[in-house]
C-alpha cells in the first residue's frame, strides 16, 4: 500500500531494517526512518514478488523501497534497482502452500520443473527453463551448496522447511554472479535468524506410515544470535520401494561488532531410501543412503569506503548406493569434499556501485567407482564398512575473478559484468563469460527489462566416470556453455502483480545421457541444444485491495511454455534428461478465510512433459517406448493459524489421479497429512 505525508524535509522511510555495511540507507546523508509496508506475497513460487516502488527525493513524497536485498548482482541492490528477475517466496508463503518440503513447494513455479522418484521430496531432480538438475546452482544463505558428484543429490538439502525464513530465485545464467553451474538459475535458501527468544516444536503425521517432528531452540541476545534445530521424517512409501528415513540439524549463528558482522552455520542430512529406479528402470529395487555435512563462515565489513565480503566453507558428501537392495551386486561408495574460499568486494561513488572479487573452489571426490584409480597404497578407507576402501579419485580446483558495475539511475539501473574463470579440470586456461542486464521503469508501477549472459558449467564426475550395466560415462566430455537472452515486463501495484518474459538460450556442448539403439546403454555425451519459451504470471490480493473483511485473500496464476532445438542430425532412441522437458505448465492457486482463524488454500497444476520412457513390466524385459502424457493436480491446506501454535490438515492429488514424473514411478494417489507447531517465547 503506498503512503504519503507532507513532510517538513526530506525524509527516506524503509520497509525493512538491515544494520549491514551494504544496506542501502547505510550509502545515504540523509534523515531515515524505518516503516512497515503492506505487500502482496504469492501464496505460490512464481514471478510475483514481493515487491515496492522507489521515487526521487522531494519534500512531499517518501520512498518506499523494498527493504529485503535480493540476490541477482555482484552488489546488494533493492527489489526495485536490480534489473533481474527474482522470486522471492516468504515465511507466509510457504506456511500457506500445502507442502512438506522445499522441493514440493517449487512445483508451484511455473519456470521451475520438479521431477521425483519419491514423495516428501526424496530423489528430487530440480531445472529451470528447461535445463537439467545439474545446470542449477543451489545456495544456503548465500553459501554454494551445489554438490559435484552428481546433481541428484543437491535437494538434499539439511534444513526442514521450519528453518526457512525466505527461498530467492533467479531464473537465467547467473555466471558472473555464483561462478560456474549456475548456468541456468540459482535457488537460494534463506533461513530465519530472529533475535526473540524462543522453543517451537512441530509434528506431522498421514498416510504410509508417515510420521515426524522437530524442535527450534533460538539463544539469541544482545551482538550475539544462536539457533539450532533438529528434526525426523519416515514413511513406508507410497508405491513400490519409495519408503524413506530423513535426520536433519543444522545451527547458524552470529555476532556483530563496529568493525563487521560475522555468521556461521553448520549443518548435517542423513537420507536412507528406496531408490526406486534411480538410476534404471530394468532395476525396481534399488537402495540409496546420504549422509551430508556443510559448514561455513562468512563476514561483511563496516568501515571505510570499501565493504568487503569474505566467506569460507567446506561441504561433504557421503553416498551408498546399491543396484539391488540388500546386495553387493552393483554396490558403489563415494566421499565427495568441496573447500571454497571466497572474497567480494564492493565501493559506491557518483558513477555507480562497482564490485569485484574472486572464488577458489576446490572439488574432490574418493569413490568405488568414479574418478581414476588409484595404487593400492593410496587406498582409503570407507567409513563404517569395515574392510571397503576406495580405490578411485578425481580432484579439480576452479578459480574465479569476477568484476562488475552497476549504474543507478532514477529510471534505469544499468548492470554489466564478467567472470574469468580457469579450471584444472578442463584446459587449465582463463575463458570469460560477460554478461549485461538493464531495466527501465517508465513510472513507477511498470518495469521493463533486458538481459544478455554466457554461463559455463563443468561436468560432474558421474557424468566423466560413472559405468554400469545401464550407464557409461565420458571422460572426454567438454564443458557446456551458453548464451542467454531475457526480455520481460513488469506491473506492480497495491493487490495487483503481473509478469511476462521471453527467453532464449543458445547451448553449445550440452550434456545429457542418451540411448542411440533400443538394445543400447545410456552414453553421457554433448551435443548444440536450444531452449526458447515464454512465461506469464498474475497475482492479486483481494484483502490488500478490498479490506482484511474479505474472505477471499490471494489468487495466483502462472503458465510457462518451452520449445528445444536441437542442432544436429544423429539419431537418439531416448534422452534420459535434457530432452525431457515441459512444453507446457500451468499453476493457479487461491486463499480464502473459512472462518474465524481457519482457512484454506487451493493449488491447481497442469503440465505436459515432452520425451519418452522405456515402460517395462518386469525388470528383464525388453520394455517398449512410452510418450509422458499431461497431467492435472489439486491441493489443498486447511489451516488453523493462532498467535502460539499453528493447526493444519493436507490433502495432496484429491483426484486420486496417476501420474508419472519419471517413467515407470507412479506417483501417489491421493495421500493427506495433519500437523501442528507450538511456540513458546522465552
Amino acid at each position: 500500500m503506498y503512503k504519503k505525508q507532507n513532510l517538513p524535509s526530506p525524509v527516506i522511510r524503509f520497509t525493512h531494517f538491515v544494520n549491514k555495511p551494504y544496506a542501502v540507507f547505510n550509502t545515504l546523508h540523509k534523515e531515515v526512518t524505518i516503516g512497515v509496508l503492506a505487500v502482496s506475497t504469492l501464496t505460490f513460487a512464481n514471478h510475483g514478488v514481493v515487491s515496492a516502488q522507489t521515487e526521487l527525493p522531494s519534500v512531499k513524497n517518501v520512498h518506499e523501497m523494498d527493504g529485503i536485498e535480493v540476490i541477482g548482482s555482484r552488489v546488494p541492490l533493492t527489489q526495485t534497482e536490480v534489473a533481474r528477475i527474482v522470486t522471492v517466496l516468504d515465511r507466509k508463503t510457504i506456511e500457506n502452500a500445502p507442502v512438506q518440503s522445499v522441493n514440493d513447494l517449487l512445483k508451484y513455479a511455473a519456470g521451475i520443473d520438479v521431477r521425483q522418484r519419491g514423495a516428501m521430496g526424496i530423489q528430487t531432480d530440480i531445472s529451470i527453463r528447461g535445463g537439467t538438475f545439474d545446470q542449477i546452482t543451489v545456495l544456503l544463505n548465500g553459501v554454494n551448496i551445489s554438490n559435484p558428484q552428481t546433481g541428484h543429490l543437491t535437494a538434499d538439502f539439511p534444513v526442514a522447511l521450519e528453518d526457512i525464513e525466505r527461498i530467492e530465485i533467479l531464473e537465467g545464467p547467473a555466471a558472473r554472479v555464483f561462478g560456474t553451474s549456475a548456468f541456468c538459475g540459482a535457488i537460494n535458501i534463506v533461513t530465519s535468524a530472529e533475535k526473540q527468544k524462543h522453543v517451537q516444536a512441530h509434528a506431522t503425521g498421514g498416510s504410509y506410515g508417515l510420521g515426524g517432528g522437530g524442535l527450534r531452540l533460538n539463544l539469541s541476545g544482545g551482538a550475539w544470535t544462536n539457533q539450532m534445530s533438529g528434526s525426523y521424517l519416515r514413511t513406508d512409501g507410497a508405491t513400490q520401494n519409495s519408503d524413506f528415513d530423513i535426520w536433519r540439524a543444522y545451527y547458524q549463528g552470529g555476532y556483530s561488532t563496529p568493525t563487521a558482522d560475522i555468521r556461521w552455520q553448520a549443518g548435517f542430512s542423513q537420507q536412507k531410501y528406496g531408490a526406486n529406479t534411480f538410476y534404471s528402470a530394468k532395476y525396481d529395487n534399488q537402495y540409496e543412503e546420504t549422509n551430508r555435512y556443510i559448514v561455513s563462515v562468512q563476514a561483511d565489513t563496516k568501515l571505510g569506503w570499501l565493504h568487503l565480503l569474505p566467506g569460507l566453507y567446506w561441504n561433504r558428501s557421503l553416498d551408498h548406493y546399491q543396484l539391488t537392495r540388500h546386495s553387493s551386486a552393483g554396490e558403489n561408495f563415494h566421499r565427495t569434499d568441496v573447500y571454497g574460499f571466497n572474497l567480494n568486494a564492493y565501493f559506491t561513488t557518483v558513477a555507480g556501485k562497482t564490485a569485484f572479487g574472486m572464488e577458489v573452489r576446490n572439488e574432490g571426490v574418493f569413490s568405488t567407482s568414479l574418478g581414476r584409480p588409484l595404487d593400492e597404497a593410496q587406498y582409503v578407507d570407507i567409513p563404517w564398512h569395515g574392510g571397503r576402501k576406495y580405490d578411485k579419485r578425481d580432484n579439480r580446483t576452479n578459480l574465479s575473478y569476477y568484476l562488475e558495475h552497476n549504474v543507478l539511475l532514477p529510471k534505469a539501473t544499468l548492470s554489466a559484468g564478467v567472470m574469468a574463470n580457469r579450471n584444472t579440470g578442463h584446459d587449465d586456461k582463463f575463458h570469460f563469460y560477460p554478461g549485461v542486464d538493464f531495466s527501465y521503469r517508465p513510472s513507477r508501477d511498470w518495469k521493463i527489462s533486458a538481459s544478455w549472459n554466457m554461463a559455463l558449467r563443468m561436468p560432474t564426475f558421474t557424468d566423466l566416470y560413472y559405468k554400469s550395466p545401464t550407464q557409461e560415462g565420458n571422460v572426454g566430455l567438454r564443458p557446456e556453455e551458453t548464451q542467454a537472452f531475457n526480455l520481460g515486463a513488469q506491473y506492480r501495484r497495491p493487490g495487483i502483480r503481473t509478469s511476462a518474459n521471453l527467453f532464449y538460450h543458445k547451448g553449445k556442448d550440452m550434456i545429457d545421457w542418451v540411448m542411440y539403439t533400443a538394445d543400447d546403454a545410456y552414453h553421457s555425451a554433448n551435443f548444440k541444444l536450444d531452449n526458447y519459451g515464454a512465461e506469464a504470471d498474475v497475482a492479486w490480493d483481494l484483502q490488500e485491495l478490498f479490506g482484511d473483511r474479505f474472505f477471499i485473500g490471494r489468487f495466483h496464476a502462472g503458465y510457462a511454455y518451452i520449445h528445444q532445438k536441437r542442432h544436429d542430425d544423429v539419431t537418439i532412441y531416448k534422452s534420459n534428461y535434457a530432452l525431457e522437458y515441459l512444453r507446457h505448465k500451468f499453476t493457479a492457486g487461491l486463499t480464502h478465510r473459512i472462518w474465524s482463524r481457519l482457512s484454506a488454500t487451493w493449488t491447481f497444476r497442469w503440465q505436459d512433459r515432452m520425451g519418452n520412457y522405456i515402460r517395462y513390466a518386469h525388470h528383464d524385459d525388453a520394455g517398449t517406448l512410452t510418450s509422458y502424457h499431461p497431467y492435472a493436480l489439486l491441493d489443498l491446506r486447511l489451516q488453523w493459524r493462532a498467535p502460539r501454535y499453528q493447526l493444519y490438515i493436507e490433502g495432496s492429488n484429491l483426484t486420486n489421479h496417476t501420474y508419472y514424473d519419471l517413467g515407470n514411478i507412479p506417483q501417489p494417489g491421493f495421500c493427506f497429512q495433519i500437523g501442528g507447531s507450538y511456540r513458546l517465547n522465552l
